[in-house]
């Protein structure tokens, strides 16, 4: 047993590896239920600012080791210190990872095999796009324990109607990933064996248009979003206008018209 447990800690608590321009980050805390412990949190933000300064890196998938996906933060960790600054410290880098996700200028997409539960949901829900086995559920179980999901239900409010995210939120029960795909909390469910390819031929789909085209997109995407329709309107017709001066926009629409494939320089 002592043995199992130096080499379970010897494992490095997130795995990288990158293929065709799509970096994978495993989180790597199977005994765990790969809770989001500081370590973890630290990992996956250094991780995410690594790949947002590798132009190699076009497309991120975070995945887990193990049965679960993830199970939240790690309840002992926050136990073994239960002074107010460990909490705000906590509570503040767990809000610092779901910026980082959402700020990132690559898609990111979360590959959810097993039980996804609290912030480990409300990683889910920050990431851009999400496919889900159908075998996975999802929660936000804190109120059976006395807490409340209040930073998961940022994130969780900004992806499915009040009134679901509200009943998950109040009743704490697991919902399948049919019902996840039904309130938009993922962008499908698919068998088991099937996830890996799935998720692969997204990010691959993703990874072959501009970067520069992507990162205009999605930044845009969830500021004009946090705009009254008028705002965002005036705010859309800008980024339109400096994206239309993009060498790759005139690439792209001059290889549209000539029926060929567009070479993007990310530019």
């Amino acid at each position: 047993m002592a043995l199992a447990a130096r080499r379970d800690a010897a494992e490095p608590i997130l795995l990288d590896a990158t293929d065709g321009g799509v970096l994978r980050l495993t989180m790597n805390r199977a005994a765990a239920r790969n809770a989001l412990s500081e370590g973890l949190m630290a990992a996956l933000i250094a991780a995410l600012d690594r790949a947002r300064d590798d132009r190699e890196c076009r497309v991120v998938v975070i995945a887990a080791a193990g049965p679960a996906f993830c199970a939240g933060h790690d309840l002992r960790e926050l136990r073994g210190d239960r002074s107010r600054e460990t909490y705000e410290r906590v509570f503040a880098r767990c809000s610092e990872l779901m910026l980082r996700i959402v700020q990132l200028p690559k898609p990111v997409i979360a590959e959810v095999h097993g039980v996804a539960t609290a912030a480990g949901c409300q990683l889910v829900a920050s990431c851009d796009l999400a496919i889900a086995a159908e075998e996975a559920r999802f929660a936000t179980p804190g109120v059976n324990i006395g807490l409340f999901c209040s930073t998961p239900m940022v994130a969780l409010t900004r992806n499915v109607g009040r009134k679901a995210a509200m009943e998950m939120l109040l009743t704490g029960e697991l919902i399948d990933a049919a019902r996840a795909r039904e309130i938009g909390l993922i962008n499908r469910a698919v068998p088991a064996d099937e996830l890996r390819a799935a998720v692969d031929a997204l990010a691959g789909q993703i990874a072959g248009k501009s970067a520069m085209t992507v990162a205009i997109g999605k930044e845009a995407f969830y500021r004009q979003a946090e705009l009254d329709l008028a705002a965002a309107y005036r705010y859309a017709s800008e980024v339109m206008t400096r994206n239309m001066l993009a060498q790759d926009a005139a690439e792209g629409i001059d290889a549209f018209i000539e029926k060929r494939k567009p070479v993007w320089r990310d530019a």
